[in-house]
Parts: structure tokens; C-alpha cells; sequence
């Protein structure tokens, strides 16, 4: 049973994914123009949304869902000639809509590890920006939706009444720059003096799922009533 299950199937799920900043990933991104100089460093975010999944065949499933995702930001920008320095933080909001295959590979009775490839459309309906007293940070999104890649691995264990349990990883990568930062300082003259550099948006998260209890025998009984 545990096998056709999964079959034929459609199961919906709520999923939590903590964002974790790694430097494999390029989280810190320096730029200048002299006597200016600023840094964007990605601090980690937090992404949550529901997940469906729809059974192929006994081993292979499609999953698709909606999400939000906050990335957190500690943006700076220094003035060497004055000595100035401002920091703060700033928080960019996108939306994502995936689509994965998954393939499953069973470890016991109730255990299943799966891995799954698929691709995202991220969609980011507004810029960020955050004011200091002398200066302006600003992130200027690439566009309002922007194609990605995306896969992950875990281990879930199925019980028979209450659900799927879920954990694994998730990387997701855009096919390009996430935004343009633009870093603005204003000096005695009100005069603003803008640095610029692209910031990417590749990260890894820790995924916490549950998928809400189906019953794989109600589609069969219907039929036999017929």
C-alpha cells in the first residue's frame, strides 16, 4: 500500500525554510568608486509557503506550490575623505513559484529519501530601500520576474494517519543578478554621490515540510461503488 500510494496521488503541504548564508555562495558583495566604498552582505531570511505534490508513478512525483521569501541584508557605505560610515539593515521581499520532479528511493517501511531538479519563477513585485540621516540604500530589482533553478534532497517519513514529515535542503539559484544595488551619500551640498554594483540571489535553505494526510483508498472505493 505504502508503495501505490503516492500513485495517482495529490497531497498538499506547508513548508518553513530558514535561509543561511554561506560563503561557498557568495554572500558579500564589495564595491567602490574613490572616495566611496559599500558592501551588501546577505545574513540569512526566511521563506515559508504550502507545496503540492501529484503522484506519477510509484517512484517519480511532480511538486509545485507558492512561497515568500525575505532576504536580509547588512548593507555599509564609508566616505574615506570625510570618515563618514553608515550601516543598516535592509530587507528584499520575492515570490516564488516552483516546478520539480522528485524521484523517491525508499529506506524502510515508512521512510523515503527523494531528490528533485526543477525550475522557479521568482517574482519580486517592489524595490527595497532603506534612509540614513546623509545616506540612501537602494535595491533595484532586475526585473519583476526572474526564471531560477532549484533542487533539493531529504528524507520524509509517512505515517498512516497524520501526514507526511519532511527535512531537507533546498539551493536555489537565479538565471541572473537578483538587483542592482545603488548606494547614495549626500554631502554639505545636498549633492547625492552614487556608487552601484549588481548583487546576486543563490541561496540555501533548511526545509521543514508537512503534507496533510490523503487517503489513497477513497479514489479506488468511489470506483467500485460505480
Amino acid at each position: 500500500m505504502a508503495l501505490r500510494a503516492q500513485e495517482g496521488l495529490s497531497t498538499l503541504g506547508i513548508q518553513l525554510k530558514p535561509v543561511f548564508p554561506l560563503s561557498f555562495f557568495d554572500p558579500v558583495t564589495l564595491f567602490d568608486r574613490a572616495p566611496l566604498r559599500g558592501s551588501v552582505e546577505l545574513t540569512g531570511g526566511f521563506a515559508f509557503g504550502m507545496s503540492v505534490r501529484a503522484g506519477i508513478t510509484r517512484t517519480i512525483s511532480l511538486e509545485t506550490g507558492i512561497g515568500q521569501i525575505d532576504r536580509r541584508y547588512r548593507v555599509g557605505l564609508w566616505n574615506d575623505s570625510t570618515g563618514y560610515a553608515g550601516t543598516d539593515e535592509l530587507r528584499f521581499t520575492g515570490y516564488e513559484i516552483p516546478l520539480l520532479a522528485l524521484v523517491y528511493v525508499r529506506l524502510g517501511e515508512r521512510s523515503w529519501m527523494n531528490n528533485a531538479l526543477g525550475v522557479s519563477a521568482d517574482i519580486f513585485p517592489t524595490d527595497a530601500q532603506r534612509l540614513l540621516e546623509d545616506t540612501r540604500f537602494y535595491f533595484a530589482r532586475r526585473g519583476w520576474l526572474l526564471p531560477g533553478v532549484v533542487a533539493n534532497m531529504g528524507v520524509e517519513y509517512r505515517t498512516y494517519k497524520s501526514g507526511w514529515f519532511y527535512g531537507g535542503l533546498t539551493y536555489h539559484r537565479p538565471f541572473g543578478d537578483l538587483a542592482t544595488a545603488e548606494f547614495t551619500w549626500y554631502g554639505a551640498d545636498n549633492l547625492g554621490r552614487t556608487i552601484r554594483s549588481r548583487i546576486g540571489g543563490s541561496y540555501l535553505t533548511i526545509d521543514l515540510r508537512y503534507y496533510f494526510h490523503a487517503d489513497p483508498d477513497r479514489p479506488r472505493r468511489r470506483s467500485n461503488e460505480r
